[in-house]
């Protein structure tokens, strides 16, 4: 996750070889299950172990010695942002198993039940979702907070727990692309030296017709629900996701916020329920770090595995190839490098499973696409993040997913079918490109 670039390094296909091995031990394994018909196929291999021989592999191709092949390993696993995720997880862990505890997930179902049909609770997640990681800027600490609640939807409902998870990571990703706080949106316009309302002026042309789209499929689709009657609730046990939606909409820092969240939940459930002790408080929050524990120990891996195979050239290697590619394609000059510094992004992402990273990485090489296909740098900033957002929100081993996955007990695997959102982004981002759109005198 790293993205020191300190020495020049020989680009070279094999740096790549540990990713696909992991891939091929962690897909291939649920996959055969699937086929044997195992129940939780996804879940018989655990994905930090599969990692394990992808980073030997890394250790021992590395053109170096041992010792420093090991040392870029530590470096890549403890970098600030692989910290701050694994804080995150920890966190939101603890908050959604203390709100689980003291009724409060049940609380805010009912709330949200007595007040709204079923058949809206599909766009209503996604719609604020959306307004959530907008204003936060982060896509994280929005499935932190809203992952919960999806997931008492489904169990209240005859709604599937995919569709309510999905609802929310896709209105995530909307806010974490569009977001003029969103750290994708800071790497894209910062690499492409454009101003932030420039790229948001082409952004929102491109992601809020898909966001439309999405709203309507949940609102006219097959998955409505028959009315349900709402149980009673205590209305002070939604106090903390309450106050957990406010300080997300006041921009406080993600950690802030849920570090709030689980110390009100706490505080609830010792005034409200007087079974509710202090050491079961202290049990109920190291569970919910239990259940955070191999998502985040996997990001650490394979934060790891991305900073060595970044230092051995694999990432320069794959982003000179597609370099190359763009010169063959023959769709109108413009649309060549449009399409160019897309590829660039998307497989810098599947590679590092972090889509600021990847602007990051990919962010020069397409300012020079950009340059000689003559692509306006605003049109590239806001395809830079729309498809790194695309690809962050369906890959099973991005944070995002893995989060959402751990909150609901689903397979990262089965989730990406159901995520609509980053689906039809990808669709209108890949007509905007075949039609010129938005012409950017009328943006």
């Amino acid at each position: 996750m790293t993205t020191d670039n300190s020495g020049l390094v020989q680009a070279r296909a094999l740096a790549l070889l540990p990713l696909i091995v992991f891939l091929a031990i962690f897909l291939g394994s649920g996959i055969y299950h699937s086929f044997i018909g195992t129940e939780f196929a996804f879940y018989q291999m655990k994905a930090p172990v599969a990692a394990i021989p992808a980073i030997i592999l890394a250790v021992l191709i590395y053109r170096g010695k041992l010792n420093q092949g090991i040392e870029i390993f530590l470096r890549g696993a403890s970098h600030p942002n692989l910290i701050l995720m694994f804080m995150v997880f920890m966190l939101a862990g603890a908050f959604a198993s203390t709100t689980s505890a003291i009724g409060s997930v049940d609380a805010t179902v009912q709330m949200g039940l007595s007040a709204i049909p079923p058949a809206f609770v599909l766009p209503m997640l996604f719609i604020i979702s959306a307004f959530i990681a907008t204003a936060m800027g982060t896509s994280m600490g929005t499935i932190a907070a809203c992952a919960p609640i999806a997931f008492g939807f489904s169990q209240a409902t005859d709604i599937a727990a995919v569709y309510a998870i999905g609802a929310v990571v896709g209105g995530a990703m909307f806010g974490d692309n569009l977001s003029m706080i969103s750290d994708t949106t800071i790497a894209a316009t910062t690499s492409q030296k454009v101003q932030l309302r420039d790229k948001f002026r082409v952004n929102v042309w491109i992601a809020v017709p898909a966001a439309l789209v999405t709203v309507s499929i949940y609102f006219f689709s097959i998955h409505q629900t028959e009315t349900i009657q709402s149980k009673g609730f205590n209305p002070w046990l939604v106090l903390p996701y309450v106050v957990v939606f406010f300080l997300a909409f006041s921009r406080l820092h993600v950690l802030a916020v849920l570090t709030v969240g689980v110390v009100l939940s706490g505080v609830m459930g010792l005034i409200t329920q007087p079974e509710f002790t202090v050491i079961q408080l202290n049990t109920t929050i190291y569970d919910g770090f239990v259940g955070m524990f191999e998502v985040a120990l996997l990001s650490m891996f394979l934060g790891g595995l991305s900073s060595i195979m970044q230092k051995e050239g694999g990432l320069d290697w794959l982003i000179q190839r597609i370099y190359s590619l763009t010169r063959l394609f023959k769709v109108g000059r413009e649309r060549a490098g449009e399409i160019g510094l897309s590829f660039l992004v998307v497989f810098s992402n599947i590679f590092v499973a972090n889509n600021t990273v990847a602007i990051i990485l990919s962010g020069d090489m397409a300012r020079e696409v950009a340059k000689e296909y003559g692509v306006d740098p605003k049109r590239a900033a806001a395809l830079l993040d729309i498809f790194s957002c695309v690809v962050q929100g369906l890959i099973p081993y991005g944070a995002q997913l893995l989060l959402a996955c751990s909150i609901a007990k689903l397979s990262p695997v089965e989730l990406i079918g159901s995520i609509y959102y980053c689906w039809i982004l990808a669709i209108f981002a890949i007509l905007a490109i075949a039609f010129r759109f938005p012409r950017l005198k009328s943006v």
